[in-house]
């Protein structure tokens, strides 16, 4: 009984010390990084699920754009072709493709609702306006997404790194999480030119050559 009573005892003073020194903190907060990971999947996956529709209705105004109705289309086959799981975050290669993958299917469906200039049907069609609300929108819910895993991933990563959860860190095995980066090109604003008739245009002016100087006439 005595034996019972001190395992007890014994128990309930070390539940604190081991709460105390971090040995919890690393699974809760692992398991709160990876939640987040879950929701921007899941944002992803509503923005692909959007593009099929959006591209049919492009089509239907503006067939004659079939390069870019193209390229939205690969972009949104290698999005999805790219197999991600919770162990993702921590393997830096599958999360590099992950990331390029998603970034050539933003950059597609940029240029996609570029053109839309170029149709006023198009621009009055209600199921395009509708879908192109529904991407917007979603554009803003991946951008959360990504901004709530990457703080969860700081902490994550912050407290492996920090004495004394550093121990058991190596104890448990635990490894750093992938962080989203910015967009390579991203703060640069897209040069866009309408004009279709010039096979050139949108390339830089370039100076017009130099006119060789004229030969002075010979003196009388």
């Amino acid at each position: 009984m005595r034996l019972k009573t001190f395992a007890v005892v014994a128990a309930l003073s070390i539940t604190p010390a081991v709460a105390g020194c971090g040995y919890n903190t690393i699974p809760t907060q692992q398991e709160a990084a990876r939640a987040q990971w879950a929701e921007v999947q899941n944002q992803y996956q509503r923005r692909a699920d959007l593009v099929p529709n959006l591209v049919a209705t492009v089509q239907g105004s503006a067939a004659q754009e079939r390069t870019v109705l193209r390229e939205v289309t690969e972009a949104r086959a290698r999005a999805t072709s790219v197999q991600v799981d919770a162990d993702t975050v921590t393997n830096p290669e599958q999360f590099r493709q992950f990331q390029a993958a998603q970034n050539q299917l933003s950059g597609a469906l940029g240029r996609l609702m570029l053109i839309v200039e170029r149709y006023p049907d198009l621009r009055s069609n209600q199921n395009f306006l509708t879908l192109q609300s529904q991407l917007e929108g979603t554009e803003n819910r991946i951008a959360i997404a990504r901004r709530d895993y990457n703080e969860s991933v700081r902490q994550y990563n912050t407290t492996l790194r920090t004495f004394p959860q550093l121990i058991w860190a190596n104890l448990q095995g635990a490894e750093p999480m992938e962080l989203f980066n910015a967009t390579p090109g991203a703060e640069v604003a897209p040069q866009v030119n309408f004009d279709m008739t010039s096979p050139s245009a949108g390339a830089p002016a370039q100076p017009a050559p130099a006119q060789p100087a004229p030969t002075p006439a010979p003196a009388q």
